[in-house]
């Protein structure tokens, strides 16, 4: 055990002195938050970016108030040049692009008629706002031919609010159900970079050892299994050591900007809070969505979430770890990995993609629940399931499985480490590695 806890920290204490590891801890944040601020600085700027569009209408049925533009669509009426003045006019000015509405008397053929010329691309949002016009228009137009009163229609029109509760008589809401989805998510992201970041750097510690030849000093008094499981928990207490370190920055970076824009954390209790003033407070915005937000997140498992984080990260982390150190004991060089990766990162992928297309859509599905007890992927799919709420049995079915699963992969991996670990000069096959899992020498 004392060797053990010699190997633990070493790997931890080579991991955090590193350069890198110091730099990019603390650089990590500042660059994740300057390029979020970029994103929004350079959409922000190509927002301002006004497009003025003009349209020569030869049907004579729009007016200017049925082109309704937005803070960056504007529209002007350039019938009375026509259409190749018109077109040459845009061509060679500053105009974005111009539409050309045709004299036609079947509105239906009218439809699909209107042309739209522009020197680039348009995008999503500006086609969608042109075709929107036109189309509220010729409907209006043509409800008016069917002797249909559209004012009647517009009064008609209904939405609703469904509340939702369970049976239990908690209630729920679609701003509920987003952050679970987002807690959800960003839980299974974290834990797949953990695993991909550090999983790698277990790796890559392995084959350095192993080609510099130390590994062979090493386990000369240390048993290979001890080298392996000290390797995975040092390196672990080092990615967890940075993951604490950004969570603090990050709860400060929130504070600074709660005090810049003014967002008032004493005042985020609204729990007591009657059903007629939480939906004042939904329909207002600024620090009234920031309150709702606040209030739903303190209704969300907090406790079980972080617990589970806490088990699932590492738990997953140690299962893939004991995978990549087997993987960098059998190699000479990191080329040579390249062959066993795919295996191992198949399972992370999938996991990635069941929850982001199947547990939001149904978290209580069978697929989900299935992909939740598969201990390759139930760190990832269970941790985005029990934000909507799981039953202990499924989580306590989950545990049990990637606990002996682990138990049961690291056993394996210490078979291929021990052999691996003084294998020199070949490119090992999937057969070399089941010989070396058969070897009982």
């Amino acid at each position: 055990m004392n060797k053990l806890r010699l190997i633990i920290k070493r790997e931890f204490i080579a991991k955090v002195r590193n350069k890198s590891f110091i730099i990019m801890t603390f650089l990590s944040p500042l660059i994740a938050i300057g390029m979020i601020a970029l994103v929004v600085f350079l959409t922000k700027k190509n927002d301002d970016k006004v497009k003025e569009i003009v349209y020569v209408d030869n049907s004579g049925l729009f007016t200017g108030e049925d082109f309704k533009g937005t803070e960056t669509i504007k529209y002007t009426d350039f019938t009375e040049l026509g259409i190749e003045e018109t077109k040459k006019k845009v061509e060679e000015g500053n105009h974005y692009g111009v539409l050309i509405i045709p004299k036609i008397d079947s509105l239906e053929l009218l439809a699909k008629s209107v042309e739209f010329f522009s020197k680039d691309t348009p995008g999503l949002n500006t086609m969608d706002n042109i075709e929107g016009n036109v189309n509220n228009k010729l409907r209006s137009l043509k409800m008016e031919q069917l002797g249909i009163d559209e004012q009647k229609i517009k009064s008609s029109r209904i939405s609703s609010d469904i509340k939702m509760f369970n049976f239990s008589g908690e209630e729920s809401s679609k701003l509920a159900n987003g952050l679970k989805i987002g807690v959800g998510m960003i839980a299974g992201y974290l834990l797949m970079m953990f695993v991909i970041i550090y999983g790698t750097s277990v790796m890559r510690s392995v084959i350095e050892e192993k080609t510099s030849r130390i590994i062979e000093v090493i386990v000369s008094s240390v048993k290979p299994f001890q080298l392996m499981l000290g390797k995975i928990i040092g390196n672990a207490s080092a990615g967890l050591l940075q993951f604490t370190i950004w969570g603090i920055l990050l709860l400060i970076f929130s504070t600074i900007a709660s005090s810049v824009f003014g967002v008032d954390m004493s005042e985020m209790q609204t729990a007591n809070m009657s059903p007629e003033q939480l939906e004042t407070i939904k329909q207002t915005a600024g620090g009234g969505q920031a309150q709702m937000i606040v209030q739903e997140i303190l209704k969300l498992p907090l406790f079980t979430l972080f617990f589970l984080f806490i088990f699932y990260f590492i738990g997953g982390y140690m299962l893939y770890s004991s995978l990549f150190a087997a993987i960098g004991a059998a190699v000479d060089n990191e080329t040579d990995t390249q062959q066993f990766m795919m295996p191992i990162m198949l399972p992370l992928m999938l996991a990635v993609y069941v929850g982001a297309f199947t547990v939001i859509n149904d978290p209580h599905g069978p697929i989900s629940i299935i992909f939740s007890y598969i201990p390759l992927t139930s760190p990832i799919v269970m941790l985005m399931r029990v934000p909507f709420g799981v039953a202990w049995w499924e989580i306590a079915i989950s545990m049990l499985l990637l606990l002996l699963t682990f138990l049961a992969v690291v056993w394996l991996a210490a078979k291929i480490y021990r052999v691996g670990i003084l294998m020199y000069g070949k490119k090992p096959t999937y057969k070399d590695l089941w010989k070396w899992i058969r070897y009982s020498g």
